[in-house]
C-alpha cells in the first residue's frame, strides 16, 4: 500500500475518533470566548449571492455539536466568512483567511478557526474564518448526524478518491472567499495585496488546492498538517510564498505535507517548512506541552519576515 494511501486510512481513524470525543462531550462546560480589546466586533457575510451554486437542492440544516470552544460543525450549504477586524490603531493591513479542518464531513470551528482568528486580529491582523461547505450527512438529531458523518468517513476511507467529490465545493468556497475579501479590502482596511490563506487537515487540502489552480490565488499561503492528498499535481509558475507546519508524529499528514514540500522545491520555489518533534495530528490552538504549541508563533515569524506585520504604507 502507498504512503498516501496508508495515511489517510490513519487520518479516517483519528477523524472518527476526533468525532465520537466531540459528540461524548457536546453537554460539558467549556471556557467562555475571551474576549479582545484589540479587535472590533466580528462581522459575519456570506460569500456567495443567494444560494451557493452547486447546493441549491441541498436540504439537511446546519448542525453544531459541542460546546463553545470544542464546537463541530457539520452540513454546511450557506457558507460565511467570520470576520475579527482588528483596531485601526494596530491594524497592519494584512488579512488571513483560514479554513479549519475535519475531513470535509465537519470543521472543527474553534481550535482550527475562532481562536487562530482572535490570536492574529490581536496583533493587528485581519483575519476571517471560513465556514465552507461539507458533504451533505443525513439525520435528525445531532447524534445522528454524528454517526453519518462517520459513515461518509469510512466510506473514504476505502475508496480515496471519494475525497474529490468531497471536497470540491469547499474548494469553491476558498477561491471565492478571496475574491470576497478583496472586494471589500478597502471597508475593512486591508490590502488587497495582502492577503493570506491558511488551513489545517481537510482546510490544508483545500489551502494547497486553491493555490495551485489560478483563478483567484491567495497572495501567501500557509498549509498546517495537509498538502494535496492525492498525487501532487503539476506545480505551476508563479506560486505565492508558502508556509508548511506538521509534526513529526503525525503519521496522517507528515508524509503528505514533505511530499509537497518536496514538489515545491523541485519546481524552483522556497517554501517554508517547520517540522515539530511533537504534536500529533489536529493540534491547531490546543496547548499539550509539546513544540508544536508554537506553530503560530514561527507563522508569525513569516509573516513578519515577509514585512506582514508592518502597517501598510
Amino acid at each position: 500500500m502507498r504512503n498516501h494511501q496508508k495515511s489517510f486510512i490513519m487520518l479516517g481513524f483519528m477523524a472518527v475518533a476526533l468525532f465520537t470525543s466531540a459528540t461524548a462531550q457536546e453537554t460539558n462546560k467549556s471556557k467562555p470566548e475571551s474576549s479582545l480589546t484589540s479587535a472590533r466586533e466580528k462581522i459575519v457575510v456570506n460569500i456567495w449571492p443567494g444560494v451557493a451554486p452547486g447546493s441549491e437542492q441541498w436540504k439537511q440544516p446546519e448542525t453544531v455539536i459541542g460546546s463553545v470552544g470544542n464546537q463541530r460543525i457539520m452540513n454546511v450549504s450557506a457558507p460565511t466568512l467570520t470576520a475579527y477586524l482588528p483596531d485601526p490603531s494596530t491594524a497592519t493591513g494584512t488579512s488571513v483567511i483560514i479554513a479549519p479542518g475535519g475531513g470535509f464531513v465537519w470543521l472543527s470551528i474553534d481550535s482550527e478557526g475562532h481562536d487562530v482568528a482572535k490570536w492574529l486580529a490581536a496583533r493587528g491582523i485581519a483575519a476571517f474564518v471560513l465556514k465552507y461547505r461539507l458533504l451533505q450527512v443525513e439525520g435528525q438529531e445531532p447524534a445522528q448526524v454524528a454517526q453519518s458523518a462517520s459513515a461518509a468517513l469510512g466510506a473514504v476511507m476505502r475508496n480515496r478518491s471519494l475525497i474529490d467529490e468531497y471536497s470540491k465545493h469547499g474548494i469553491a468556497d476558498g477561491i471565492q472567499a478571496i475574491k470576497v475579501v478583496r472586494a471589500h479590502a478597502a471597508e475593512w482596511g486591508i490590502s488587497p495585496e495582502r492577503v493570506v490563506l491558511t488551513g489545517f487537515s481537510a482546510g490544508a487540502i483545500l489551502t494547497s488546492a486553491v493555490v495551485l489552480q489560478s483563478e483567484a490565488r491567495p497572495n501567501y499561503a500557509a498549509p498546517i498538517y495537509g498538502g494535496p492528498f492525492n498525487e501532487v499535481p503539476p506545480i505551476p509558475q508563479g506560486l505565492p510564498p508558502i508556509f508548511l507546519a506538521v509534526a513529526q508524529d503525525d503519521a496522517s499528514a507528515e508524509p503528505l505535507v514533505t511530499r509537497f514540500y518536496d514538489a515545491l522545491k523541485a519546481a524552483g520555489y522556497k517554501p517554508e517548512l517547520h517540522v515539530f518533534s511533537a504534536g500529533g495530528h489536529g493540534f491547531g490552538m490546543r496547548k499539550q506541552g509539546k513544540s508544536s504549541d508554537h506553530w503560530i508563533d514561527e507563522f508569525y515569524f513569516w509573516l513578519e519576515s515577509l514585512g506582514l506585520t508592518r502597517p501598510t504604507k
